[in-house]
């Protein structure tokens, strides 16, 4: 399928206007992602998730470990003072390897995406039945780890992708995908097999992983997470959007980075307009409410 055909485009200005409950402007979610990455991950992916080479890289490994043992609690204790529900996009082998951050996850009623088993395994060039049982295993594995809990959204492990992805992740039951960063609005995405599942904005741009890389700190992704929410919260007065957050507890739970990710969840979450929410409870929304007036006037273009 082409992707004029899987991802229909209607300009924003001409959609029908989207109405978060109560009237709320942006719908925010806030994806901590919470990973495990192999000591000694397979040789010969199309990208080395250890950049310092050769294996082990050691530092790499560490940093990430601190993720898990140390970083996570501390967000997890900034996301209870604020009171909000975080949605995980989990590499589900990290509830196996830290069953503690499984439980503290659950017992908080956080809502969690699959993103893959390990980060150190990507989907390019994978043939479609290879991928198909990877996400079998993933459905599987997280049901038998959490008790037969289930997930409702996908993110694919470094947005690593095929062509039949969006194909076999609806096949395997999930109602939103975030692979897709091309829009401020959740929207539909076709399948072959005609199952309904929609994009749900994720973010890039605003992902602490991407800029910390790129040598911005702390507060340099701030400012960018105020700016970016000032021109949503502008532009939800007439059309509702979607704001997301994307950290990882390795990086903005260190100590010298926390401070400054809980005073702008704060400043966000004291504005009256924002609805913050999980990505299933967005999902599922916009399945009720909203995605039939979109259908309709794709339909009637």
């Amino acid at each position: 399928m082409n992707p004029e055909d899987r991802f229909p485009n209607l300009p924003l200005p001409m959609r029908p206007r989207l109405q978060w409950p109560d009237g709320k402007r942006v719908a925010l979610w806030v994806v901590p992602n919470v990973e495990h990455y192999e000591f000694l991950p397979p040789v010969g992916a199309r990208r080395d998730p250890w950049p310092r080479t050769p294996h082990p890289d050691i530092q790499g490994y560490g940093t990430r470990d601190y993720g898990n043992r140390v970083g996570f609690w501390r967000m997890a204790e900034m996301m209870d003072r604020l009171k909000i529900r975080c949605t995980v996009s989990l590499g589900v082998a990290a509830f196996e390897h830290y069953p503690e951050v499984m439980r503290g996850c659950l017992d908080r009623g956080w809502d969690v995406m699959c993103h893959g088993i390990y980060n150190t395994r990507y989907l390019w060039d994978v043939p479609e039945e290879e991928e198909r049982a990877y996400i079998r295993d993933c459905v599987e594995s997280y049901a038998r780890v959490t008790g037969g809990g289930s997930m409702a959204g996908w993110l694919s492990p470094a947005l690593s992708h095929t062509l039949n992805t969006p194909d076999l992740v609806a096949e395997a039951g999930f109602r939103y995908f975030c692979d897709v960063v091309h829009d401020e609005q959740p929207w539909p995405i076709r399948t072959r097999g005609g199952q309904t599942m929609i994009s749900l904005p994720y973010t890039v741009d605003l992902n602490d992983a991407v800029t910390n890389r790129a040598g911005w700190e702390a507060p340099d992704y701030c400012r960018m997470v105020r700016d970016a929410f000032t021109r949503l919260y502008v532009d939800g007065e007439t059309q509702g959007r979607v704001m997301c957050l994307a950290v990882h507890p390795y990086n903005m739970g260190q100590p010298h980075r926390a401070r400054h990710l809980e005073e702008t969840l704060a400043w966000i979450m004291g504005h009256e307009g924002v609805w913050q929410a999980t990505g299933a409870e967005i999902a599922d929304w916009y399945l009720a409410h909203h995605h039939p007036r979109v259908m309709a006037a794709l339909e009637g273009r």
